[in-house]
């Protein structure tokens, strides 16, 4: 069985490249190494092997959600550039 052949031109069209001619002929050897060497992955035995995204198992650590005190309104618009009546002002960006 032999490495699947992908042409270096196709890949680069569908990933909006363009490539010179000098170009191609230097990735094509390069891709079709690449695929030959993905087909002898496939020779690897995995049966009973269970299937993982990870090589380790992966846990979420999360802090407590407890409800705490948040900013007073002076205190979220203190370092605002410009503020009034407690909320940010900001130039109008929407034409009506």
């Amino acid at each position: 069985m032999s490495a699947p052949h992908l042409d270096v031109r196709y890949i680069a069209n569908l990933v909006r490249l363009r490539l010179t001619e000098e170009e191609v002929a230097e990735l094509q050897p390069q891709l079709d190494h690449v695929l030959s060497y993905i087909e002898q992955l496939d020779e690897v035995n995995v049966d009973g092997i269970e299937p993982t995204a990870h090589a380790s198992a992966v846990y979420n650590v999360f802090r407590a959600d407890l409800p705490r005190d948040g900013f007073t309104q002076e205190q979220a618009t203190a370092n605002a550039p410009h503020s009034g009546n407690g909320l940010f002002l900001v130039p109008k960006v929407v034409e009506g």
